[in-house]
C-alpha cells in the first residue's frame, strides 16, 4: 500500500479535518471566519500572521449559535495584538479557556505557541473574529475539527 501525503493522513487521524480562512486586511468589524453546518468538536485553531499588525487594537474569537434562543459566546478573551507589533509569521493561538486572553510569539522570537488544552464541542452557527477597537494586517486562521453528526462540516466563510 502507498501512502501519498503521510503529514495530511497522520493530521487527520489526530486532529479530524482541516479548514482554513485568510482575513486580510483586519477591520473593526464582526468577521464569519467559518461556518458550522451541525455538531462538531473544535480540536484545534491556530492563526499565522500574513500582514504586520501595527495598530492598537483588540480582537478575539467568539461562537454565534444558529438556534435565535442561544446566545453568543466568546471562545478567548478580546487580547491586544497591536500595541507592540506583531510581525508576520507570529503564531496565535489560545487554550480554550473564555477567561484566557490569545497567545502570540512573535515570528523573530521563534518558539511555538499552545493549543487547545481541551475540545471545544458546537452545534451548527459561525465562528467569528470580532475586533472592536483599531485594527490592520492580516491572519490566516487555521481549524481542525470531527464531526459528531453524520455529513457536519466546519467550512471558510
Amino acid at each position: 500500500m502507498s501512502v501519498y501525503n503521510d503529514a495530511a493522513a497522520f493530521r487527520k487521524s489526530a486532529f479530524g479535518s482541516l479548514v482554513s480562512k485568510a482575513y486580510t486586511p483586519l477591520a473593526v468589524e464582526t468577521k464569519v471566519l467559518f461556518n458550522v453546518s451541525d455538531l462538531c468538536i473544535i480540536t484545534a485553531i491556530f492563526g499565522v500572521v500574513t500582514t504586520r499588525i501595527s495598530v492598537a487594537g483588540t480582537s478575539k474569537l467568539q461562537f454565534n449559535p444558529t438556534l435565535a434562543s442561544a446566545v453568543t459566546t466568546d471562545l478567548v478573551a478580546a487580547t491586544d495584538l497591536g500595541t507592540t507589533d506583531t510581525e508576520v509569521g507570529s503564531l496565535l493561538s489560545f487554550d480554550g479557556i473564555r477567561a484566557s486572553s490569545i497567545q502570540y510569539v512573535g515570528a523573530a522570537g521563534g518558539g511555538g505557541v499552545p493549543m487547545l488544552q481541551r475540545p471545544i464541542a458546537v452545534p451548527a452557527g459561525a465562528i467569528e473574529q470580532v475586533n472592536a477597537t483599531g485594527a490592520d494586517g492580516g491572519i490566516t486562521w487555521y481549524l481542525t475539527y470531527v464531526a459528531v453528526t453524520d455529513g457536519a462540516t466546519i467550512a471558510a466563510a
